[in-house]
């Protein structure tokens, strides 16, 4: 009897896009989650097609991700950045003194080359990277909601939770040709009677935390080993603890191998700031370029004393530590079955940027894993789809309100740091509707431009990355900026709306600024229509 196994990996970041500039600085957020981690996950994905190695992935792209993936100013900026550095890896290769680092520094010039090569065939598309492994049948792609808005927060708005739930499948539907079957919830917020919302949109199943399955209404005959089926009929899939342990662990997971690629330390931040000042952010802010020559050493190791990166001894690690999780699944597999009598269904949910930004040798780990995983055959690599359609019989549960979140609750987005974020959006979600409403037949086409974009800066606004950040205590500044920024924009053109003086200068700036959902329609706040067929 095989154990089921489904890898979900969530690839999300928010929407940014400063086009006024060359690279800003938070747009490297996109450009070393591009070249560190989605490029080189499509070429494992590319690999293990070419050696017909079975895998199954589960993708989850968030909308605001695929609205930079078409974003060609943005993808513009990747690929030249991406030519500074091989130019800095050619003038690296002047400066360093030995063989092994030599060596090292070619490797990076060659990562960096294949990056480029990638990008230029899919014309900047990565979409298109991973649409062409859907169509193989190697993986399954899903949608998120509009902006990753975490939807707890928002159930007493639910015209909102509408919004972000239609906007997810619908960006889904206009970049890739087809509707979703599978939402990823943000952050996996769940609060009892979201699944009504989702149904309606058409969405057949989706993701929440152990939490969910564990303080249920009613216990799930299998644990969370086990989809089960909500209300109103659409299927809920929870995240086995124990795989979530074994990898991303902050005391004992793989990535905290001292054979890994130490993550903080960089030439960025080496170098002497005159040589390294044209790779760096134009205002002389020193940041991370990609380059690092360190591994993790061990976890007490300062940084500054942090021993030389030997790429053949990580990706020894890697394999290691695929066979060594592999072990493990056939093992609980092999438990689960003695406990349940049937095969059990492990869900390991990760986000997408754990492997290879954080943890750079994630994707060999993963290609390994998948290598290994086909010479015993005991574990059946499946999509959700494929597995709903394994069973009879579902057992009829409400999931616990939950998040994947600090605890498995909300405090993560509700705090002393950020609540004051939730006011501001309670009431201009309010407006937004109130507006929708009242200009439901509007025909002028400014009014029309105008409302679009108000409902624009409210979702960007919504973005549960802005909370996250101020309670994390990283580029606070810049969250905090982005969240005034949306609703003083909203405000503005509300404004100018109402005393119907609006200022078209002002709109086609913030329209080419905030541009995402090009195709948005305002209305969609007036009432909760399901998606369109076809």
């Amino acid at each position: 009897m095989n154990g089921y196994f489904v890898l979900v990996l969530h690839t999300h970041l928010p929407y940014v896009n400063h086009p006024n500039h060359k690279l800003y600085l938070e747009e490297r957020w996109y450009t070393e989650a591009v070249l560190e981690c989605y490029i080189p996950l499509l070429l494992v994905f590319d690999r293990l097609r070419e050696k017909k190695v079975p895998f199954k992935v589960t993708v989850s792209i968030s909308p605001p991700l695929l609205e930079m993936f078409r974003n060609d100013v943005l993808n513009e900026k990747v690929k030249d950045y991406t030519r500074k550095l091989l130019e800095l890896c050619d003038k690296e290769l002047t400066k360093v003194n030995t063989q092994r680092e030599k060596d090292l520094v070619s490797f990076y010039r060659e990562r960096f080359l294949s990056c480029l090569s990638y990008l230029e065939s899919v014309n900047g598309k990565l979409m298109e990277g991973f649409k062409k492994h859907a169509e193989s049948g190697h993986i399954q792609l899903i949608t998120c909601n509009a902006t990753h808005g975490f939807l707890p927060l928002a159930r007493y708005q639910p015209f909102a939770v509408n919004a972000q739930v239609a906007l997810g499948v619908e960006t889904f539907k206009q970049h890739f040709g087809f509707y979703p079957k599978g939402i990823w919830l943000a952050e996996c917020g769940y609060y009892a009677g979201l699944d009504e919302i989702l149904k309606k949109h058409g969405v057949e199943f989706f993701f929440v935390d152990s939490h969910a399955f564990w303080y249920a209404d009613e216990r799930p005959k299998y644990g969370v080993y086990r989809p089960i089926m909500t209300p109103s009929g659409v299927f809920a899939f929870a995240r086995d603890p124990e795989s979530s342990e074994q990898v991303w662990s902050a005391s004992t997971g793989y990535p905290g191998d001292g054979r890994y690629r130490e993550f903080y330390r960089d030439i960025g931040f080496d170098r002497d700031y005159e040589y390294i000042k044209l790779y760096i952010d134009p205002s002389g802010v020193r940041t991370n370029v990609g380059i690092k020559y360190h591994r993790i050493t061990t976890k007490e190791t300062p940084l500054e004393r942090k021993e030389f990166y030997d790429r053949e001894q990580a990706l020894v690690a890697a394999h290691e530590h695929a066979v060594d999780f592999l072990n493990k699944k056939i093992a609980q597999i092999s438990k689960l079955i003695d406990v349940f009598g049937q095969p059990p269904v492990i869900v390991a949910p990760f986000d997408t940027e754990l492997f290879g930004h954080w943890w750079f040798e994630g994707p060999e780990f993963l290609e390994n894993f998948f290598v290994e995983a086909a010479k015993h055959k005991i574990i059946k690599f499946v999509t959700p789809s494929e597995l709903i359609e394994k069973f009879d019989t579902y057992q009829v549960i409400t999931p616990a309100d939950t998040s994947w979140g600090n605890g498995g609750y909300f405090d993560t987005w509700l705090n002393g740091k950020n609540d004051w974020i939730h006011l501001h959006l309670i009431e201009i979600r309010d407006r937004m509707k109130k507006l929708a409403e009242n200009y439901s037949e509007e025909r002028n086409p400014l009014k029309v431009r105008a409302l679009n974009q108000m409902l624009r800066e409210l979702l960007l606004a919504e973005s549960s990355d802005w909370p996250f950040i101020m309670t994390t205590g990283t580029s606070v500044e810049y969250a905090v900026n982005r969240i005034k920024t949306h609703v003083k924009r909203f405000l503005d053109l509300e404004s100018q709306l109402v005393r119907d003086n609006i200022d078209e200068e002002f709109l086609t700036r913030i329209e080419r600024e905030d541009d995402i959902f090009p195709w948005v329609d305002y209305r969609i706040y007036a009432g909760s229509q399901p998606r369109k067929e076809g």
